[in-house]
């Protein structure tokens, strides 16, 4: 069985059977939705893989310190934007 590559809720990876349902880039700490055609274009060029990491959901990647992206996840981003300027935690 193929095992996948995850970034779990405290920054380490770990192998699990189950695909991610959100993928992210690491250095930026910035989580979306594994069809967006920006980022499935920067991977055809060669860009943006190295720091590529994959979550398996929401939850994990708040934990880990990642946010959701202002592009592909405009609704959410806004929630974490308020929250923030509120200085309350965001959750999913």
């Amino acid at each position: 069985m193929k095992t996948c590559i995850l970034l779990g809720a405290n920054g380490r990876r770990y192998r699990s059977e189950t695909k991610g349902e959100w993928g992210g880039h690491r250095s930026s700490k910035i989580y979306g939705r594994l069809d967006r055609p920006a980022a499935l274009s920067a991977i055809a060029h060669g860009g943006y893989v190295r720091h590529r990491v994959f979550l398996a959901d929401e939850a994990t990647a708040v934990a880990a310190g990642i946010r959701p992206c202002g592009t592909c996840c405009k609704d959410r981003y806004q929630r974490w934007k308020t929250a923030r300027e509120n200085g309350r935690p965001w959750t999913p």
